[in-house]
């Protein structure tokens, strides 16, 4: 920290933007009050479990000058507990390199595929009850479950996908795979999911799903509908009944899938870029600069 602290202030910054760090943010502001300081989060906020939790927040987030949040959602999550600071809230969505996830909507192979983390918070036990009869009922589809973060959640995840052995080699479950194969399956799956039960902070996997090809299936809580747009099949509830019928009407409907696919990826090379995201964060640096100029 010191060493961080003494390149800063030889530097001389008029904007400094941490990101996740809150501890280091405050440190560093303390050391360097001349400059703006903007707080960026690409995850939850640990929401304050009692008023000692809201009192030592709200003394945190009071000195910075902005705070900047992976999703719109996200924003709105902590302006209803912080509303004194919704002039300093900002959004700025994570963007995505798309051209190593690119892959032709039109070529696909009959598989479902899911990437995310082995946690009650992804959906994964509701996929796992509802995949059986669909792969029952359309013989010729697989898929493939790409489960982070295994070592961790064995215990809670081997239970809810062991009965998925039955279908030998149509049903892969990949714990814990590099990104890169990953990004293999995602871009030759006809069909990807991001059913979670929590509200996603933005949902990476979603943009991801869309940029490779794959038309999704999701839940739309938290930031999805924002990564997705419209271009999603949206379930109202996440249960085995409501994935499985979202999952039949894909399958059985080859040009709504082809059509939800194109329009998903579409999406994402317009609105996801770098350029762009780029571009919404100088914006914000410019409001606070702006700001505090004008305090001054």
């Amino acid at each position: 920290m010191r060493a961080l602290i003494e390149r800063l202030q030889a530097f001389r910054p008029d904007v400094i933007e941490h990101h996740q760090q809150v501890k280091q943010a405050l440190a560093v502001h303390k050391a360097l009050p001349q400059a703006a300081h903007l707080l960026y989060r690409h995850n939850a906020l640990r929401p304050p479990r009692h008023g000692i939790d809201r009192w030592r927040y709200r003394a945190r987030y009071d000195r910075l000058d902005g705070l900047i949040f992976v999703s719109a959602a996200e924003r709105a999550a902590f302006v209803r507990t912080f509303p004194h600071l919704d002039d300093r809230a900002f959004a700025v969505p994570n963007p995505i390199d798309a051209e190593p996830w690119l892959a032709a909507p039109e070529d696909r192979e009959p598989v479902i595929a899911f990437a995310g983390r082995a946690m009650p918070e992804k959906g994964v036990d509701v996929l796992c009850a509802a995949l059986p009869a669909v792969l029952d009922a359309h013989p010729d589809w697989r898929a493939v479950l790409m489960l982070n973060d295994w070592d961790d959640h064995a215990r809670w995840a081997g239970p809810l996908v062991a009965p998925l052995d039955r279908f030998g080699a149509r049903v892969r479950v990949l714990k814990s795979a590099p990104l890169a194969d990953v990004r293999a399956h995602m871009r030759t799956a006809a069909i990807a999911l991001t059913p979670s039960v929590w509200d996603e902070p933005f949902g990476l996997t979603a943009i991801e799903a869309h940029a490779a090809g794959a038309a999704l299936i999701s839940s739309g809580r938290g930031g999805l509908r924002e990564a997705s747009g419209p271009h999603a099949l949206y379930v109202d509830a996440v249960t085995p009944r409501t994935l499985a019928a979202a999952m039949n009407r894909l399958i059985s409907d080859p040009a709504e899938r082809l059509a939800l696919a194109r329009a998903g990826q579409a999406y994402v090379l317009q609105t996801h870029t770098p350029q762009r995201r780029a571009a919404d964060l100088h914006a914000v640096r410019q409001i606070v600069m702006q700001r505090r100029q004008t305090a001054a």
